[in-house]
């Protein structure tokens, strides 16, 4: 079975295969309510938004977060680097998010990217973060999934650096169209990564 990812804006994409999994919810106009997962990698309020993750959840959602989150949240289950949590069908792997050089999302938060094992595919949601050396553990990832808008992460060129160090199949850039970043910097990234990469607008998909 395919997977299919599609980009909703900003640093938010929702995944569908047998489970629905949605990443960093944020400015949705629907209210789907059909997640299976729902992902956040961390608290600023572009990646947790309360009544986005409402939107797409029900009874039966599961929601995976960084601790700052869980506690807001009330409920869920906290995911921190190097944790894997098993579910039904995906298995969710925490990990490092920050920026080394910046104050905006500091190592010691314990911030997070995920790897998505799916359906025996692994999808890498890198969270906002620059290109740093926990790259380098990344193995056999078939789709990343990469900010490109600069200031509170990797820039367009370092993104595309990054990729070709650790050379998944396929790379989609994110984080650009609101707050920071444009579509030239998508641009910029999907002619410098070397593997294949897509370059989505919000709504649209790809498939895995």
């Amino acid at each position: 079975m395919s997977i299919t990812i599609q980009w909703l804006g900003h640093a938010s994409f929702r995944i569908s295969n047998k489970v629905v999994i949605y990443i960093d919810p944020w400015k949705l106009v629907n209210e789907p309510h059909d997640g299976s997962v729902v992902l956040v990698s961390h608290g600023h309020y572009d990646h947790y938004s309360a009544e986005d993750v409402a939107k797409v959840s029900n009874d039966q959602t599961t929601l995976i977060a960084t601790p700052d989150v869980i506690s807001q949240a009330g409920n869920g289950r906290s995911i921190t680097p190097g944790q894997t949590i098993e579910l039904p069908d995906v298995s969710i792997i925490g990990v490092a998010a920050y920026n080394p050089a910046k104050q905006f999302h500091p190592k010691s938060n314990n911030w997070v990217g995920f790897v998505i094992q799916l359906d025996g595919k692994r999808i890498y949601y890198a969270g906002d973060t620059d290109m740093i050396p926990e790259m380098k553990n990344l193995t056999n990832i078939d789709l990343a999934l990469m900010p490109v808008g600069g200031t509170y992460t990797m820039n367009a060129n370092e993104a595309a650096t990054a990729v070709n160090s650790f050379k998944p199949k396929q790379a989609l850039p994110y984080h650009w169209g609101d707050i920071v970043g444009d579509h030239s910097d998508a641009k910029k990234f999907s002619q410098s990564a070397t593997c294949e990469s897509a370059l989505l607008k919000p709504g649209e998909s790809a498939t895995l």
